[in-house]
């Protein structure tokens, strides 16, 4: 059945003209009148009658209608549900509690019109996460290919912002009392990271952090879980972990955990954005515009090699 015939019989039995109902629909008189005249033929029945003042709906036509308008509902929801600039705007993070949605949140409650939907793949290999760029499944994804030359053609990575390391340590920590801290005061301390996974970004940014800092950086054992290792770190005199300054933690107050900002250079992690190179969302603009518009850090902060270009 023509959809757009559909469309027209219900436009014209709302306003009783097929003149008006062509007016609106941006077509001629005359293609109103084929479209329903075909669309009576499809359905063996007569749809209107013609009078003086316009056209009236037969009692087929009665019968039609509440189902016809139904369908041209369908028709125009299915296709919003696929349209850039009306369906929402779908961004993957590494996780809700990751600097990422953070700043995401953040954005949103500035654009709390913003049809928003945050997702987290369950995938370590951000190759899967462009992957799923190209195929349309999300429009943007917070991750970072480490080898641009392997980013599929038609997806494009951008630098979003950078986030700043804090070293995390209980109150029995050797460094506990710092204000700050230089990588250097790092060296033969125990930085507990657990869950690197192989081929992700992270392993490849440990990786080049622990060569260039000499620092002893440990991802020996499963990962049980961020409440599991807030545990661990408030009992322990001697481990400790890194995280992101804009990554949100809590714990019980006794813990006593400290957050210690790194300094001289700030070691920052790089974010990156995943996009479309073609027709990417209309709403990822405003997204762009506010991560840019983020504090900058010092000019000493150190970066991966492979970072992009901010």
């Amino acid at each position: 059945m023509d959809t757009e015939a559909v469309r027209s019989f219900v436009r014209a039995a709302e306003l009783g003209q097929l003149r008006q109902a062509a007016d609106e629909l941006g077509v001629t008189q005359q293609a109103v009148s084929k479209r329903i005249a075909a669309l009576e033929r499809d359905l063996d029945v007569r749809l209107f009658t013609r009078t003086a003042r316009g056209v009236e709906l037969t009692l087929d036509g009665q019968a039609f209608l509440p189902h016809a308008r139904d369908v041209v509902a369908g028709v125009d929801r299915a296709v919003a549900a696929i349209r850039p600039g009306s369906r929402a705007l779908r961004i993957d993070v590494l996780g809700l509690r990751s600097a990422q949605a953070v700043v995401l949140h953040d954005y949103w409650r500035s654009h709390p019109e913003t049809n928003l939907d945050v997702v987290t793949l369950r995938v370590d290999n951000p190759r899967e996460a462009a992957a799923a760029v190209q195929a349309g499944d999300i429009d943007a994804s917070f991750r970072s290919v480490t080898d641009p030359a392997t980013l599929p053609r038609d997806v494009r990575m951008v630098h979003a912002f950078d986030s700043p390391l804090e070293l995390l340590v209980g109150p029995r920590h050797p460094l506990a009392s710092a204000r700050t801290l230089t990588p250097q005061r790092l060296r033969g301390h125990r930085i507990w990271v657990p869950g690197i996974a192989p081929r992700s970004e992270w392993a490849d940014f440990y990786d080049q952090l622990a060569t260039d800092f000499d620092l002893r950086i440990d991802a020996a054992g499963p990962h049980f879980g961020d409440e599991v290792l807030l545990d661990i770190l408030a009992d322990s005199g001697d481990v400790a972990t890194l995280v992101g300054s804009r990554d949100r933690y809590l714990w019980p107050t006794n813990h006593g955990l400290r957050r210690i900002p790194i300094v001289n250079p700030t070691l920052a992690y790089p974010l990156s954005l995943l996009l479309p190179r073609a027709n990417p969302h209309p709403g990822l603009r405003a997204v762009l515009d506010h991560v840019a518009g983020l504090a900058a850090l010092p000019a000493t902060t150190w970066r991966p090699s492979w970072a992009p270009t901010t």
